[in-house]
């Protein structure tokens, strides 16, 4: 329909599979499921459900009704109980036993959070992906000289590779803390409606062990380590706001990647992919814009602000619960993953076509690389008898000539050949020479590299790069 607003994360951005993860199937039919565990544990734990009722739902999971869904809801003002009714159409021999017991968080509640650890698997796999690639890149650059920068001003040599380290290594950091939220997260379980458990202490005619082993089986059916410990209707808000935080960190470091390539093809050393009839500008066809590292960025930038929506959430929950974390949730959650994901994506697709120059990375070392020998230099005079005090005041004064020279006149670095003319140093052209190997100066670059990737990134993404390989497709 071109007549109504769809969001872009849905129309442009993110992938089918996290698309699904947020869908309307996904989640009425989750909610089915739920319906189902709870159905089975309350047989087997003695209350009059049949085999043939559970049979029945079980046969109805998917083939939604979503017409009479609406119908009913836009009747009584309640989605919850317009899908319990929508399902005892589908399954009339099971109509008066559905949702027994429960309230509307036991559906919306757990199905949020197998949404949110389906979301998280999605994420980690392609996190995984993504430090694989840059491994991989940083791996082939390990050694290539290249001039690093403090305050955006030239400073010491590091390398391709070993810059690379610096993305890879923040993205460990938001791959770890991605475990840790799977590992901890827990199911609402069934608590009740302020979270005591009382309907199902009624139910089960005040037998707790009956109640706690009702909550454990439900887990068990969705493969959780357990639920929450203790809770109001709904799950602590918090989980919300710290998964949020998790994704909001994926995009700082991928912002941080994307703003480090852009300044990177500013300076024509690295470019993002360019496809054959790509357009870089309507105006200026001459132009290679940075377009998908601008995109990380923006969308970036929307994680991170979205971020405060679950927090705010969890701040102004009042006792067992509120309402007013509804309709905030419901688009605050999804459209975080669906951002990180489309993030991710183009993160692939840039990392697999990184377009590496060394020939203009390689100039722009051996202009600068003048000024950064010049202590060894220095020294290699003092080891021929001259005076360590004297000539640093002689070089200091060639450097700040030879800079002038640069900035004012626009001509090419002369710092050497200022040296070498001049008797202090006593060393020829070709001696001072000796000392400009960009590789003299990387420092232990190329084996931190190794060290980093083999002892730190291959062993935590392993597990994750088996299976289904990841494809990604940029729309746009």
């Amino acid at each position: 329909m071109n007549n109504v607003y769809e969001s872009p994360l849905s129309s442009r951005y993110a992938s089918e599979k996290m698309l699904y993860v947020f869908s309307s199937d996904m989640k009425f039919s989750t909610w089915r499921r739920l319906w189902v565990s709870l159905a089975k544990a309350e047989m087997a734990l003695g209350l009059p459900i049949t085999q043939e009722q559970v049979d029945e739902m079980e046969a109805h999971l998917t083939d939604i009704d979503y017409d009479t869904a609406r119908a009913r809801e836009k009747e009584v003002r309640h989605d919850v109980m317009a899908h319990v009714y929508t399902f005892g159409k589908a399954a009339p021999k099971a109509a008066g036993i559905i949702h027994l017991g429960a309230t509307s968080a036991y559906v919306g509640d757990n199905t949020d959070i197998i949404q949110i650890r389906e979301g998280l698997l999605l994420v980690r796999k392609k996190l995984a992906v993504v430090l694989d690639k840059l491994a991989r890149f940083a791996d082939a650059h390990k050694a290539q000289p290249t001039l690093g920068f403090t305050h955006f001003q030239p400073a010491q040599l590091t390398t391709v590779g070993k810059r690379a380290t610096l993305w890879m290594n923040e993205l460990l950091m938001d791959l770890n803390e991605v475990e840790y939220r799977i590992e901890n997260l827990r199911m609402l379980g069934s608590k009740g409606t302020t979270g005591t458990q009382a309907s199902f202490m009624e139910l089960f005619d005040g037998d707790e062990s009956k109640v706690k082993e009702l909550e454990k089986r439900i887990a068990d059916d969705f493969g959780f380590a357990g639920v929450v410990p203790v809770s109001g209707q709904t799950y602590s808000r918090k989980i919300d706001a710290q998964t949020l935080a998790t994704l909001a960190g994926i995009a700082e470091s991928a912002s941080k990647f994307a703003t480090d390539l852009r300044l990177l093809q500013h300076l024509k050393e690295i470019e993002e992919p360019f496809e054959k009839h790509q357009i870089g500008s309507s105006a200026m066809p001459y132009k290679r814009n940075p377009m998908r590292s601008e995109r990380i960025c923006a969308l970036a930038r929307y994680v991170i602000c979205d971020s405060l929506n679950p927090a705010f959430t969890s701040a102004t929950q009042w006792f067992e619960r509120t309402l007013d974390d509804s309709a905030n949730k419901r688009i605050s959650v999804p459209e975080a993953f669906l951002a990180v994901d489309a993030i991710l994506n183009i993160m692939i697709n840039v990392v697999s076509g990184l377009v590496v120059y060394p020939k203009v990375i390689e100039a722009r070392v051996m202009s600068e690389l003048p000024f950064m020998a010049t202590e060894n230099i220095m020294m290699d005079a003092v080891k021929r008898g001259g005076n360590r005090q004297e000539l640093h005041e002689r070089i200091r004064e060639h450097s700040m000539a030879a800079g002038k020279r640069i900035k004012e006149e626009g001509l090419d670095n002369d710092l050497i050949d200022r040296i070498a003319a001049d008797p202090m140093f006593g060393m020829t052209r070709e001696q001072i020479l000796e000392h400009l190997d960009p590789a003299a100066y990387i420092g232990r670059c190329p084996s931190q590299v190794d060290e980093f990737i083999s002892e730190c990134v291959r062993p935590a993404i392993a597990p994750y790069l088996e299976g289904e390989e990841v494809t990604v497709e940029i729309n746009l």
